[in-house]
């Protein structure tokens, strides 16, 4: 029976391929997603490494608690007197002191900040060149000495930078102009992704860096019978309060802990994305084994004859299943390397460089990208195998045999239906409320109680109502998950995923009930939406395509053939197209397709009838077809509609805050979120017309046992922000001085505070200070610019070293005027990561930053909907050979070329137009969910991108349909009436 179902499969290539595509897209896709995780750990590691590798021991500062780079507060510094008294350690052999910057910018020749979207930009000094801690080697010229600097060698190419120029560097005052000594890399070569390396003498860099007299840390190397921790017991002895000291392989680990946490949420991310690919393509492969195997119900009916066992003709499609499975794996798990690259290019096109020291490829790829691919396309066939071995004997002499019946026919029955349903239920709700060893085990079992749902919903007699059960649950779960306070993430993230899940697969089994009327429904839509397609393509495509093969093929005079292609040939891209079919048609025995009609665009009723009636005749199928596209687009409408809800409401917590203010413009960083130097505020409240200026400092703190991100304001923000205040008023942002606080009325409720309450503040330097709550307000549903606790800026920058500002609000005469805002703009001019807004810009800025995510997610979503897309070309395909005869009765009574191309079209526009319409009303009904739960985001329906979406499962509908509805046309009449 193997060598039979291999042979079968051989004899069917095209419909192995095509089923075997969507296993392909989804291996890939895991593949990919370990093999870029797996590339960028590997290139921090060694940039981690290369960097600590000569230090046995490493002195910084410590800070209080943990702090998150880039959240406006670094760790304390140190005097720099302690590096003499390391050196006269006598286990040290030699210790070098250094001081860096995560916000040092280099200035372009235009005059502009130099930034690679959200990478550092990283300054630090280089006290020798020659040292033994320097990771660094020269490319050109020398190391900076005073007043001098040194740039990596990616920007130095990319800005065109050359030794000996004078460029712009700012730090934390306004631009300095500086000679360039040299360029560097690191001495492996390693790529460092977007991020920009600037270098200087240790004193330019503390002046630089306002850190003069001071150090950020201390390499330290051992003489050589040390050992590093015999080193760090020494170095323990002399240091003073607010430092610490760890070996060099310890100090990288710790180095490398962010990054760690970053990676691995960006390979749980994609891996989603992977999952979802894998979960449209197991609907795709049942589909299409369903349809294989209803079609090749003679030839299990003769199996059966000659004496085969049901065992062994399940055991026959279980192999086909396992072969497909095999090879498409292996094909995806190579792919996942083309994906690995392409998604370190999509994400530099977003302005997110990542570091890459090539691809790597770990044998745990292999394993779970081919066990993923095999599992799925084995499960997806279980059920066609189960039928299959439905068919009886006799079926072998029967003109056009059918499946008898569903395989789950005898075992259905309410109670069973229960049972399982309960146990099902039980186990899932056992996997995410426990606490296993690892969050793996919690998701596998997980799984096995979502089988173990799906089949007890699969077994009620009534397909709609075990359709209703699954959905109750599946929406249950999901309301669960969000709304239940308390939940670890793990347990919200796998309550959602079964939920989701289970929402999917009911309203995909109620769908079946359905496809009579929304195929009657969808009908009139699809056609004069082709219709429309059709004539806004055909003077630019259809109509030069024609001429172009009339030239080349067509009958009549030289003339009239010169004359088509020379009009056709206006369209250089057809042109191509049709020359490379000349090429083929003279190097193969392909034959073109001519005579063509004269192309048109008016719809042909009795064609779109007939479609309609294909689509309706099998509900199943076109159920299991649409409901491929319906997951795809139903996250993509999610997505959308929270996108749209974002906006919106940023949109109108601004307009809040501003619409009773006096501000006019504000200032941000280039990149839009970095914290940037307090100088360009200081320089801005200089420019001619202003009349207030008001800073947003902020930074973490502790308070109530957990780091939060507080803030801190001037006393002009009662003038220039507008808070809505559930106790308190406008003075208390001009009186906060200097033991006063305000908070928000959420953070107020969880920690019981109200007005006149104590809150101890610990800073990142270990100082603890007691605030008077003076006021709560009511933040606006988008949000506001303040943290959980507010305080005023002169308390801030007594306790925070080198404090920075978010946001700066400013009024001046006249309000927003092309004067005023070139006058801002030229004060400003030495602080070119500042960057001066009016309101609509302050606000399309910060929502950019939303948008660079949501094409991410669109071209990863982007991957389902293609799986569906094959999916439909898969269904396609087969419903030509199953309906061959038919087609050829159809050809033999009149119908055309076109008219046969013409009803694969529509039938397939109608499958995709019905799962865009399930898939965008379910994708919104989840959004809704997820909205009420979220506080700072109202509802807003998404209508342009709707609109976008329905054009594009047309246009899926159309695209899908192309190849089988070619191939439905070119059938022989009277071959395709024989056909057996």
């Amino acid at each position: 029976m193997g060598r039979f179902a291999i042979k079968g499969l051989l004899s069917r290539k095209l419909r192995t391929a095509l089923t075997a595509i969507a296993i392909v897209l989804g291996v890939a896709m895991i593949s990919g997603t370990f093999v870029l995780t797996d590339s960028i750990d590997q290139a921090f590691d060694r940039v981690f490494g290369e960097i600590r590798q000569s230090s046995n021991a490493v002195i910084t500062g410590r800070s209080a608690f943990d702090i998150t780079e880039g959240s406006g507060v670094t760790e304390p510094t140190f005097d720099e007197a302690l590096v003499e008294e390391v050196r006269a350690l006598p286990a040290v052999e030699a210790a070098e002191g250094s001081v860096d910057s995560n916000a040092t910018q280099l200035i372009g020749d235009d005059g502009k900040a130099v930034v690679s979207g959200g990478a550092p930009n990283i300054g630090f000094s280089i006290a020798d060149g020659d040292s033994e801690f320097n990771p660094l080697t020269l490319i050109e010229g020398g190391w900076p000495s005073a007043n001098e600097v040194a740039v990596d060698k990616a920007t130095a190419s990319n800005e065109g930078f050359e030794v000996g120029e004078i460029i712009g560097v700012q730090a934390e005052g306004p631009v300095e102009r500086l000679r360039l000594a040299g360029i560097f890399e690191f001495a492996s070569g390693l790529s460092i992704g977007g991020a920009t390396l600037t270098g200087f003498d240790l004193p330019t860099a503390q002046r630089l860096f306002g850190k003069v007299g001071k150090l950020d840390e201390i390499a330290i190397a051992s003489k050589p019978d040390v050992t590093p921790e015999e080193l760090v017991a020494q170095v323990e002895e002399i240091l003073p309060p607010g430092t610490q000291v760890k070996t060099g392989e310890e100090q990288a680990r710790a180095d490398a802990e962010e990054t760690n946490e970053f990676i691995s949420f960006l390979q749980t991310f994609l891996l989603a994305f992977a999952g979802i690919a894998l979960f449209v393509g197991a609907f795709v492969i049942a589909n299409s084994l369903s349809i294989t195997i209803a079609q090749r119900t003679r030839e299990f009916a003769t199996l059966r004859t000659i004496g085969a066992t049901n065992r062994q003709v399940l055991g026959s499609v279980l192999v086909e299943a396992l072969v497909v499975g095999v090879v498409a794996s292996v094909i995806g798990l190579l792919l996942g390397l083309l994906l690995a690259k392409g998604l370190f290019r999509l994400f530099d096109a977003v302005g997110f460089t990542l570091p890459n020291v090539g691809l790597i490829f770990e044998p745990r790829t292999v394993y779970v990208a081919l066990g993923a691919g095999i599992l799925v396309t084995v499960l997806a066939s279980v059920y066609p195998g189960f039928r299959a071995t439905t068919v009886p004997p006799i079926a072998a002499v029967r003109e056009g045999a059918s499946l008898p019946g569903e395989p789950l026919d005898a075992l259905r029955g309410n109670v069973l239906a229960l049972v399982l349903t309960v146990v099902g239920g039980l186990v899932s709700v056992l996997a995410i409320t426990t606490t296993p060893g690892n969050t793996f085990l919690s998701i596998l079992v997980a799984v096995v109680g979502l089988i173990l749902l799906i089949f007890g919903c699969s077994l009620f007699p009534s397909r709609t109502l075990g359709a209703i059960v699954s959905c109750a649950l599946g929406f249950a779960a999901i309301v669960y998950g969000l709304f239940v306070p308390g939940l670890g993430t793990t347990s919200v993230l796998l309550w959602i995923g079964v939920g989701v899940l289970l929402a999917f697969f009911g309203v995909a089994r109620v769908t079946t009930r359905l496809i009579p009327a929304l195929a009657t429904l969808m009908s009139p839509i699809a056609r004069w939406a082709v219709f429309v397609l059709s004539l806004l393509v055909w003077p630019i495509f259809t109509l030069p395509y024609w001429l172009l093969r009339r030239g080349v093929w067509g009958p009549g005079g030289a003339l009239q053939r010169v004359g088509a292609f020379l009009l056709g040939a206006l369209n250089p891209i057809v042109l191509v197209v049709v020359l490379v079919m000349v090429v083929v048609r003279a190097v193969t025995r392909w034959q073109p397709e001519w005579p063509v009609e004269f192309p048109g665009v008016v719809p042909d009723r009795v064609t779109s009838n007939v479609g309609r009636e294909n689509s309706r005749r099998n509900a199943q199928r076109t159920a299991s077809t649409a409901s491929a596209l319906m997951i795809g687009l139903a996250l993509v409408t999610l997505v959308a509609t929270l996108a749209a809800g974002i906006v919106q409401t940023f949109r109108g917590a601004v307009d809040d805050l501003w619409k009773q203010s006096d501000s006019d413009y504000a200032i941000t960083a280039q990149n839009n979120f970095s914290p940037i130097p307090t100088d360009a505020a200081k320089a801005a409240a200089q420019t001619p017309g202003v009349t207030s200026v008001m800073n947003v400092r902020t930074g973490e703190v502790r308070a109530f046992d957990e780091t939060i991100f507080a803030t801190a304001v001037d006393p002009t923000a009662r003038e220039l922000i507008a808070l809505e205040w559930k106790d308190g008023s406008p003075d208390v942002l001009a009186n906060l001085g200097e033991d006063g606080a305000f908070v928000d009325d959420g953070y107020a409720d969880d920690n019981d505070l109200e007005v006149g309450s104590v809150v101890t503040v610990t800073f990142p330097d270990g100082t603890t200070s007691r605030f008077v709550v003076d006021g709560i307000f009511d933040p606006p549903t988008g949000g506001s610019p303040f943290g959980n606790i507010t305080i005023s800026t002169e308390a801030w920058d007594a306790r925070v070293e080198n404090p920075r500002n978010l946001y700066t609000f400013i009024a001046m005469d006249g309000d927003v005027t092309e004067a005023n805002t070139a006058a801002l703009e030229e004060t400003l001019a030495d602080f070119p990561n500042a960057k001066v807004q009016t309101r609509e810009q302050f606000i399309d800025n910060q929502i950019s930053g939303l948008n660079s995510i949501l094409n991410i997610l669109y071209v990863l979503l982007a991957l389902s909907v293609l799986v569906s897309l094959f999916g439909i070309v898969n269904t396609l395909v087969l419903t030509v050979f199953e309906r061959t005869r038919e087609i050829g009765m159809l050809r033999a009574i009149g119908m055309t070329r076109r008219q046969v191309r013409r009803m694969i079209r529509h039938e397939s526009v109608i499958t995709a137009l019905i799962g865009a319409m399930i898939g965008i009303a379910l994708g919104v009904v989840l959004a809704v969910i997820l909205i009420a739960r979220v506080e700072f985001i109202d509802f807003a329906f998404p209508t342009t991108q709707i609109i976008v979406f329905v054009i594009a499962a047309v246009l899926v509908g159309i695209v899908a349909a192309i190849f089988p509805a070619r191939r439905a046309a070119k059938l022989d009449p009277l071959e395709a009436i024989a056909y057996e």
